[in-house]
């Protein structure tokens, strides 16, 4: 059996680990840690990953665990809601016609338990350097060296294999941090009417509020030449101006970040493959992310599983240059729209999302494009990744 090394086991890697296993194709994933990451980070999943997802057979135990988000809001800061979008137009596109909220803390071990026998995870591995060849690649860890015929990188923003290929990541950052909080409020009683998930537009200080199962959290910009111990202790305050409870809001936990808009020059480097954030990054407004990263992941472990199937590699380029095309055109040109779009005049977008929630038609056309459904099939492929 051919092996395949998968570097990373965050919801990326596995389920390019699984999506192979599922195939026949021996597999071992390398995770640096000594467990599964247990932050939340992205928390939610557009129709289409919940389709990849089922076929992978995990779907139903991620459903159990999340919240199902028919509806998502656009809202007016210190107001109510500018216009609701309901994802029940999607009903003759795909299965599930809602997103789910769940933390993908809570995927991760999903797909580990998943797993068939002949799929490893080995813990405490961390990558050191990979060195390809015409017959495959030797990835040197901790604790020595594996020799694979094919490695995914799914290493994430730092990846360890994207440097060792010698592959690029041009783009830019932002100039804004983004202000993560996590809170044991119930926001649908603070502020009624409250989807589970908000866009809330405002160009000095927009937020965006999302449900998850056990908390909200809640995301603001915050300036990028403060210092972190400053922005946390103004945070109780800047919760206060978006719902005054009477009270400190309980705060759980809160973190910042930079934010970055950045993807590699392709996808396949020989005999080693690069998805998700090891190959692209970008800003988490419209909750792009993780979805494309799951997306390249099947994408990329089906088109190999077909070729060690005995199928030309010509159908592996073809997914790789898709997914690299999706990257560019779809996932980092519409989240850096909604960035540009939460900044701007709240009356540029009022008309326009009251039309769209107005109009089926027009709001499916719109959701398709934002849930990512219209990016999954490679040409020329006889069937979806």
């Amino acid at each position: 059996m051919t092996r395949v090394v998968v570097a990373g086991a965050g919801p990326v890697g596995l389920s390019a680990a699984l999506a192979l296993a599922r195939r026949g194709v021996a597999v071992t994933v390398l995770k640096q840690g000594a467990g599964l990451a247990a932050e939340s980070r992205a928390s939610t999943f557009h129709p289409p990953t919940l389709e990849l997802l089922a076929r992978l057979g995990v779907v139903t135990e991620l459903l159990a665990a999340g919240i199902v988000a028919a509806t998502f809001q656009y809202r007016e800061r210190g107001g109510a809601a500018v216009a609701t979008l309901d994802l029940g137009v999607l009903a003759d596109d795909t299965p599930y016609p809602y997103r789910v909220q769940c933390e993908q803390s809570k995927l991760t071990p999903i797909l580990l338990r998943a797993l068939p026998a002949h799929a490893e995870v080995w813990f405490g591995h961390r990558v050191e350097g990979v060195r390809a060849d015409g017959d495959g690649v030797t990835v040197s860890t901790t604790w020595g060296r594996v020799r694979a015929d094919w490695l995914i990188g799914a290493d994430g923003a730092h990846s360890v294999v994207r440097a060792a290929v010698g592959a690029g990541f041009d783009g830019s950052t932002y100039p804004e941090r983004f202000l993560v909080a996590s809170v044991d409020e119930d926001l649908t009683a603070a502020l009624p009417g409250i989807a589970p998930i908000n866009y809330v537009f405002d160009p000095v200080e927009w937020l965006v509020l999302l449900r998850t199962p056990e908390q909200w959290r809640v995301l603001l910009p915050a300036p990028g030449d403060t210092d972190d111990a400053t922005e946390i202790r103004r945070l109780p305050d800047r919760l206060t101006e978006v719902a005054d409870l009477g009270r400190p809001w309980r705060l759980s936990h809160a973190s910042l970040y930079r934010v970055h808009q950045r993807v590699t020059e392709r996808f396949r480097h020989g005999r080693v493959l690069l998805a998700g954030d090891a190959a692209h990054v970008n800003n988490p407004l419209g909750g792009l992310g993780m979805n494309s990263g799951i997306h390249d992941a099947v994408t990329l472990a089906e088109a190999l599983a077909d070729v060690l199937s005995g199928a030309p590699e010509a159908r592996l380029d073809a997914a790789a240059a898709h997914r690299h095309r999706v990257a560019v055109e779809h996932v980092q040109a519409t989240s850096d729209a909604n960035y540009r779009r939460m900044r701007g005049d709240l009356n540029a977008f009022r008309d326009q999302v009251r039309r769209l929630a107005a109009d089926p038609a027009a709001a499916r056309d719109h959701l398709r494009r934002a849930c990512l459904i219209d990016t999954l099939r490679v040409p020329g492929a006889e069937r979806l990744p």
